[in-house]
């Protein structure tokens, strides 16, 4: 490991709240995968094979996470190398899967941009809250909220591919008895 490498992995594991992944949270980001590229010069580390990132009960997964972090100044006069700050953007490629407690969210690519705070998956988006299910191309969920979007280019009435949902109304409570005697 070069000593540019070494710094690159330490800017990486000192980066507080790295990437939010998390509903309102400020837990650690836990990454691991079947092998790690770090690519200096761009700031870059990519995490290939199986690869997962937790915070807290969030999951991002795919067969690819790439970490974008922040490109800085160089070193100082005399040095070579980058000075990598906080991520940026992480890319999820394959098979990618956005699980919190309340939702699960699959399509074929993601993106996690740090500055709107948001996570967009495109391609065959699937996402299940319950037993219900919703279909579209480009979901977007806004992490911190909680709240998202689900749209697709296909337009009209009876056009294949438009955005699918199908929902399951809440089990009905019994009406409430009126009191005795009244």
């Amino acid at each position: 490991m070069t000593r540019g490498t070494a710094a690159l992995i330490l800017a990486l594991l000192a980066t507080p709240a790295a990437a939010q992944i998390a509903q309102n949270s400020d837990a650690p980001v836990d990454l691991t995968a079947d092998e790690l590229e770090v690519v200096n010069a761009q700031c870059l580390a990519i995490w290939r094979g199986a690869a997962e990132a937790l915070q807290d009960t969030s999951r991002l997964r795919a067969d690819v996470l790439k970490i974008y972090n922040r490109q800085g100044a160089t070193g100082k006069s005399g040095t070579t190398g980058s000075n990598c700050g906080g991520v940026q953007k992480i890319e999820a490629q394959g098979n990618v899967y956005y699980v919190t407690p309340q939702q699960r969210v699959r399509g074929d690519v993601a993106t996690y941009d740090k500055v709107s705070d948001t996570i967009v998956m495109t391609g065959d988006v699937v996402a299940v809250q319950g037993k219900n299910v919703l279909r579209g191309e480009r979901m977007t969920i806004h992490v911190k909220s909680g709240e998202a979007q689900m749209q697709t280019n296909a337009r009209g009435r009876n056009t294949p591919g438009r955005v699918r949902g199908v929902f399951y109304p809440n089990d009905k409570q019994p009406a409430a008895q009126p009191a005795p005697g009244k």
